[in-house]
């Protein structure tokens, strides 16, 4: 008979440290989520602290000096600068105004298909209602300078069909800024009516039946219920348009490049004027670190109310 072989004297070899660390439950999801933190602090942290470093120089692209050091001389540069004011005013009237009426219409809309689950063409109106936001917003706007154009322009021609005259909407310092806006209202109104029915799925179906079998009025059904269940999804929508707002620069770029004159310029052209244009990056850059910051302003204030909200409501 052949001898068996020794299997006692046999030992697996021991795993290593990184074997060791992957087969861990307690490190498998930092394992997991590492190459993500790698790419946040490679493309996103490290170009902000770069950033606000700048911000404190004195630097041009085109002088061929070396960045000089000035402190806050920057910021105190932007906060004497009227202009600069200005466009940041015309940037929150954009942003309130667009960002009031793309809620309340894609609140409406969103009512309207969530309660005609059996309307015939549902998904067909749909699937046309969200076209505007698959568009980028150069070519929407290249589509509306054509439409707004006061020659051959379909508008105007409907106008003058009408018995109106022609209206030059993008060439008239009083109509171009409210030409642009109903563009991005346009645009993303149908993320809004996206987000209010995200929000209409979340609310339980058995809320509902009972506030109906108790003939609960429909206002107070909408604001017991619906608001109350999705009111989170909401307020997550409304804030990233409202930083999407703050940030609009192509649209508006590409229909009238801030004109005519400055009734359209809003702080993203000021600051792509300074920093491309006339290439001084240590201004522009103070620009971009206080919009940085009006931005996380913002999304704190949001929190902040939801919490209050939620903790009144616990109360």
């Amino acid at each position: 008979m052949a001898a068996k072989p020794d299997t006692a004297a046999w030992r697996p070899p021991r795993a290593g440290i990184v074997s060791q660390i992957v087969n861990d439950r307690r490190y498998l999801p930092t394992l997991l989520i590492m190459p993500v933190l790698i790419f946040f602090l490679i493309w996103n942290t490290v170009p902000v602290l770069w950033l606000m470093g700048l911000s404190f120089y004195k630097y041009s692209l085109i002088s061929g000096m070396p960045p000089s050091f000035h402190g806050l001389s920057n910021y105190l540069d932007i906060f004497r600068d009227r202009s600069v004011w200005i466009s940041l005013s015309r940037t929150f009237l954009f942003v309130i105004v667009g960002v009031s009426i793309q809620t309340l219409l894609g609140l409406l809309l969103g009512l309207l298909f969530w309660g005609s689950t059996h309307m015939p063409g549902r998904r067909v109106a749909l699937t046309m209602l969200f076209t505007p936001m698959v568009l980028t917003p150069v070519a929407s706007g290249t589509f509306f300078r054509l439409i707004y154009n006061p020659v051959f322009g379909v508008l105007n021609a409907m106008l003058g069909g009408l018995g109106f005259g022609h209206i030059d909407f993008l060439g008239n310092p009083h109509t171009a800024f409210w030409a642009v806006l109903g563009v991005d209202i346009w645009m993303w109104t149908p993320f809004m009516v996206l987000m209010t029915l995200a929000a209409l799925g979340s609310v339980p179906k058995a809320e509902l039946e009972a506030a109906e079998i108790d003939r609960l009025p429909w206002t107070q059904r909408l604001r017991l219920i619906v608001l109350h269940h999705g009111k989170f999804i909401l307020m997550l929508g409304i804030l990233l348009r409202t930083i999407e707002s703050m940030k609009t620069m192509d649209l508006v770029y590409q229909m009238t490049q801030g004109g005519p004159g400055s009734s359209t310029e809003l702080v993203a052209i000021s600051l792509y004027r300074r920093a491309f244009e006339s290439f001084s990056m240590g201004w522009s850059s103070a620009l971009a670190v206080i919009m940085l910051l009006i931005s996380i302003a913002l999304t704190s204030a949001f929190i902040f109310v939801l919490h209050q909200r939620d903790q009144g409501r616990g109360g």
